[in-house]
C-alpha cells in the first residue's frame, strides 16, 4: 500500500511558477511509474505528465510542453512538479499517481490557481 501526500499548490500570477510535491510512504516511488494529472472546473481528468519507472523516461501532454518539468527525490521519497509560465488554463486540482500493474495509488489533490 502506497499513500500519497501533494503539496505545494496556490494562488499564482499568470506566468508565474509553482512546485509540487508528492510526497510516499508504505513503500518506495523508485518501483512506480509516477504521474500527475490534474482536473480543471467542469473538465475531466487528464494526465499531463508523467515518468517512467524502467528507464526514466518523461512523457507530458503538449499543452505543457516546455513548462512542466517531473523529477524524482529518490533520497526523500518525493516527485515533483516544477510547473513555470503558468497560464489561467493551467488552473486545476493535480493529483499525483502511481501505478505499476496491478496497484494504482492516488493522493487526494492540491489546488492551483493561475489568475491576475
Amino acid at each position: 500500500q502506497v499513500q500519497l501526500v501533494e503539496s505545494g499548490g496556490g494562488l499564482v500570477q499568470p506566468g508565474g511558477s509553482l512546485r509540487l510535491s508528492c510526497q510516499a510512504s508504505g513503500s518506495t516511488l523508485n518501483y512506480y511509474q509516477v504521474a500527475w494529472f490534474r482536473q480543471g472546473p467542469g473538465k475531466e481528468r487528464e494526465e499531463v505528465i508523467c515518468i517512467s519507472h524502467l528507464d526514466g523516461n518523461t512523457y507530458y501532454t503538449n499543452a505543457v510542453k516546455g513548462r512542466f518539468t517531473i523529477s524524482r527525490d529518490t533520497a526523500n521519497n518525493r516527485v515533483y512538479l516544477q510547473m513555470n509560465s503558468l497560464i489561467p488554463e493551467d488552473t486545476a486540482v493535480y493529483y499525483c499517481n502511481a501505478k505499476a500493474s496491478p496497484y494504482d495509488y492516488w493522493g487526494q489533490g492540491t489546488q492551483v490557481t493561475v489568475s491576475s
